[in-house]
């Protein structure tokens, strides 16, 4: 069937169910603004389930509520504090007030509808492969990253609150199956650009690239590659003048890059964090926050307009850095620390300085990585 005619077809079996579920967007930004909550993903392989704290006025967060995803999480071979090995396995979309997580032990995502601090749970989908990983959401679109298999990418259309899966919008990533170890080998996530044009994919080391892809009415296209040869690209952010900003695990660095209209990215520079186990990263109040897994640590750097990186020191946190999440206001970051499963609550000061205001332990989380801040 013409990708079109999908479309069509889609919207169609869709619109109906679309009207029983679509709330007051409004009403629900209002209660979001005020609980402002914190989602954390367990991704235990008994069962997977969003755990939903509130913030408090000092930044800690005090436990609303848990959320079964109705799957289960996974484990790649080889991980100990980073169970899914990637960026984004857990992504909130603003426009609609839908909460995506993937089920990366039953080859599945589900949807939740957010209210204030609670969920309501609105689907269950396959993944369109094995082992998803990281999910994005754009306008209409979401895509899942899978990760096992060779990796691939599944698109869907929203409606409403309701997701269809477009066969047509699936493309493999071409990844060694075999190569090992697993857990640095798959793909880190899949995002989409900030005006929803292109979706990158960091390949850590199964390619040591980033795989670029125009997103279109069928589907994405074929992938411009730009080759990092030893630098195992985790994980991607964009500063606040669209440059794309790289956590590269393999010589622990930060580098920041321009994406070209052709797709290609030119760097314009790198620094070490000195730091072990450098692979996640996230943009919070200006400021470049970068995850040291190896030292339990984040690193902090500003970036100018030109994409110039300045150190601006690290900061301790419980052991095994994983996945972290910046308030939408700018002032607080949250930080998943694998070993145990612990979220350290920072509070962000004058030049990026992070001050501890709190920490959680997430019950059946250990390992585990997926946390929104709103």
């Amino acid at each position: 069937m013409r990708p079109v005619r999908m479309l069509a077809s889609a919207t169609a079996a869709a619109a109906g169910v679309t009207a029983l579920l679509a709330g007051p967007a409004d009403a629900a930004a209002s209660q979001q603004a005020e609980r402002a909550p914190v989602f954390v993903q367990t991704d235990n392989p008994a069962g997977n389930t969003i755990v939903a704290y509130d913030r408090t006025g000092s930044g800690s967060l005090v436990q609303a509520g848990r959320y079964p995803t109705g799957g289960r999480g996974g484990v790649l071979d080889g991980s100990v504090v980073d169970h899914v090995a990637s960026q984004g396995s857990l992504t909130y979309d603003r426009g609609s007030g839908l909460l995506y997580a993937v089920n990366a032990g039953s080859d599945t995502i589900t949807t939740f509808a957010v209210r204030g601090d609670r969920l309501v749970r609105r689907q269950v989908l396959p993944s369109g492969g094995s082992f998803p990983v990281s999910i994005t959401a754009h306008g209409n679109l979401v895509y899942v990253l899978n990760a096992r298999a060779g990796g691939s990418i599944q698109g869907y259309l929203r409606i409403g609150e309701v997701l269809v899966r477009i066969p047509a919008w699936h493309r493999g990533l071409g990844l060694d199956p075999t190569q090992t170890p697993e857990f640095t080998s798959t793909p880190g996530q899949v995002v989409f650009t900030p005006d929803g044009s292109r979706l990158l994919v960091p390949t850590k080391g199964g390619t040591s690239s980033i795989d670029v892809f125009r997103v279109g009415p069928s589907g994405p296209s074929a992938p411009t590659v730009t080759s990092l040869p030893g630098a195992v690209p985790f994980s991607v952010a964009f500063d606040a003048a669209g440059h794309v900003a790289v956590a590269e695990a393999g010589p622990n660095a930060v580098a920041t890059f321009r994406l070209g209209r052709d797709g290609r990215l030119t760097e314009l520079d790198s620094v070490p964090t000195g730091e072990a186990a450098t692979c996640w990263i996230v943009s919070a109040g200006g400021t470049l926050y970068l995850s040291n897994a190896g030292s339990g640590t984040v690193s902090r750097f500003a970036v100018d307009r030109l994409g110039a990186l300045t150190g601006l020191g690290t900061t301790a946190t419980d052991a095994g850095t994983v996945d972290a999440a910046g308030s939408s206001d700018g002032s607080f970051l949250y930080v998943q620390a694998g070993a145990a499963g612990i979220v350290d609550a920072y509070r962000i000061g004058a030049g990026g300085s992070l001050t501890r205001v709190g920490s959680v332990t997430v019950p059946g989380a250990a390992g585990g990585e997926g946390i929104v801040a709103l």
